[in-house]
């Protein structure tokens, strides 16, 4: 438990997935003392080590945030939830599990807006040293690291008949999404080990966590930088409601902003760095104006279709008694059937226009479907394909919403605000109709249940994704790097204008990746921990 009077290296706000990342590798050295804050509970909740266990875990306050967005003119004013994790491990103990890390060419990008060290061929060897590759090493992955990747451990009939589908109308096939070229269909691999959930806090926390020079507090609430001028010196957060600061050194010490996308932007915010209007609203003082501390908010967008099918799914086991607890011994007995599945099954990279050169859509393919977003399953047999825009124009911000830490900030997506954005996910619906339209999917599908055939216009379908779109947890670049006016933080990750401080999490991204944001995010953590090492050193 940390102290007031504790001075540390390295104070880590943020114990999620590149917060657990740095803390792991900024202890290995003795000299350096370091402190974890995270504002959730330790990782004890049984459901969040069984992979399934999302249904379980988002949207629950044991382990969730349980943001929700500000009303959203881009879906006709709705407000939808925001699930971000809310305990050690953060958004790796309550994702869906699905290892993707992007296209080679989104990196490549982050280097052409100025970003030195961060093209594909930089961060490839990052992806590597945090894998554990059940397949084993070759050119692109690696083996032996924290993160562990898995192939999934069951599958079902309809899932490879829409592998087979896809291929008919021109998809390739692929078993391997993470060479840095994504174009294909196939299953997904999960970060998942002997059916276990291996999150960053099991990955990389849990190993090291006895270790004498590192120290982690858990429910933890940061309320503010504390600076000296404009040098970081330490961390305000609260335990049970009792204040307190944390320290770092004088030799170098370093105070790292990991709290997400959403919170490391409110902190700096807090702590009276940001947009100049925002500050001034709520009173804050001053310390360094940068206005696009909390700007630049991406984040995708899915669709779900819904398809009723004459074989059993996913759906007749769970709501059966006898189907329950086939399932249940299953996964008790060998660690292996439904109670593993991700949030993905089958997984689909495509172009909805010919002339593209990567990839715009993502597809989840998963042998069940729900009614509503943390809801129960339907009734009958059906499974769900969802589909997002990878690359989406549209941006959003996030701003505090009072000078309480403890008072969640407001969050505005701003989806499907451009007209590109708005086309590409009417024509990736377009495309989960053309799969379905195949000899092999006719012989499965008895119906389209959502968005249903009297769904049929360009102007319909861009309604149904209004009326029920709903995020795929992925929201990035709210503290973007870059050398322009709007960027917060340099390629070393170091807060412009600021000493001492960094930020180190998905709120960095220039642009968003094309697809999941966890192995990503934890790459970032890994080359951050190298540079911030290696800083240290040449100051040494």
């Amino acid at each position: 438990m940390a102290s007031s009077e504790d001075e540390y290296t390295y104070i880590i706000a943020g114990a999620g997935s590149a917060g657990c990342v740095l803390a792991n590798r900024l202890s290995t050295d003795p000299k350096n003392r370091v402190l974890l804050l995270e504002a959730g509970t330790k990782d004890s909740y049984p459901w969040i080590h069984i992979p399934v266990g999302y249904f379980k875990t988002a949207m629950n306050p044991k382990t969730d945030w349980c943001f929700e967005t500000e009303t959203d003119p881009g879906l006709n004013g709705r407000s939808i939830p925001y699930p971000r994790g809310k305990v050690l491990g953060g958004s790796s103990s309550i994702n869906g599990l699905v290892y993707i890390r992007g296209q080679s060419h989104d990196y490549d990008q982050w280097r052409q807006l100025g970003n030195a060290g961060w093209s594909w061929d930089d961060v490839l060897p990052y992806f590597k040293k945090a894998e554990d590759q059940q397949r084993g090493e070759n050119e692109t992955h690696g083996v032996g690291g924290p993160l562990a990747v898995s192939d999934i451990s069951f599958t079902r009939g309809f899932s490879s008949a829409f592998i087979d589908a896809a291929a008919e109308v021109g998809i390739p096939r692929t078993d391997d999404f993470n060479s840095g070229d994504q174009e294909g269909v196939g299953f997904y691999q999960l970060t998942t080990r002997n059916g276990r959930r291996c999150s960053a806090a099991v990955g990389y926390l849990n190993p090291v966590k006895h270790r004498s020079n590192l120290t982690i507090t858990t429910e933890a609430l940061v309320h503010r930088v504390v600076f000296e001028g404009k040098r970081a010196v330490g961390i305000e957060f609260s335990v049970n409601g009792e204040k307190r600061i944390a320290r770092v050194t004088k030799d170098g010490g370093e105070v790292l902003l990991s709290c997400g996308a959403v919170a490391s932007p409110k902190v700096l915010q807090l702590s009276g760095v940001g947009p100049a209007p925002v500050l001034q609203e709520f009173g804050i003082g001053m310390v360094h104006e940068l206005p696009g501390v909390g700007m630049n908010l991406q984040d995708h967008l899915a669709a779900r279709s819904v398809y009723k099918t004459n074989e059993p799914s996913l759906n007749n086991e769970v709501n059966s008694i006898l189907g329950k607890i086939r399932i249940g011994l299953e996964y008790a007995l060998f660690r292996k059937g439904p109670m593993t599945i991700a949030a993905g099954h089958v997984g689909m990279f495509a172009k909805t226009r010919p002339d593209l050169e990567t990839p715009d859509v993502q597809f989840h393919v998963i042998p069940l479907s729900i009614t509503g977003v943390g809801k129960a399953l339907h009734k009958f047999a059906a499974f769900t394909a969802s589909v997002c825009q990878l690359r989406p124009e549209s941006r959003g911000h996030v701003v505090i919403k009072s000078t309480d830490p403890s008072v969640d900030p407001a969050i505005h997506p701003n989806y499907l605000s451009t007209v590109n954005d708005q086309q590409t996910i009417v024509d990736g619906l377009r495309l989960s109709r053309k799969i379905m339209a195949t000899p092999t999917m006719k012989k499965l599908v008895i119906e389209e249940f959502a968005p249903g055939p009297a769904t049929q216009t360009d102007e319909q379908l861009l309604q149904f994704a209004r009326d029920t779109g709903s995020t795929v947890y992925h929201p990035v670049s709210t503290c973007k790097m870059g050398p322009d006016s709007m960027a917060v933080v340099d390629e070393r990750l170091r807060v412009h204008g600021m000493q001492g401080l960094r930020v180190v999490d998905a709120s960095i991204m220039p642009t968003l990746n094309s697809g999941n944001t966890n192995a990503p995010t934890i790459m970032i953590a890994e080359k951050a921990a190298d540079m911030i090492l290696q800083d240290r050193r040449s100051a040494a």
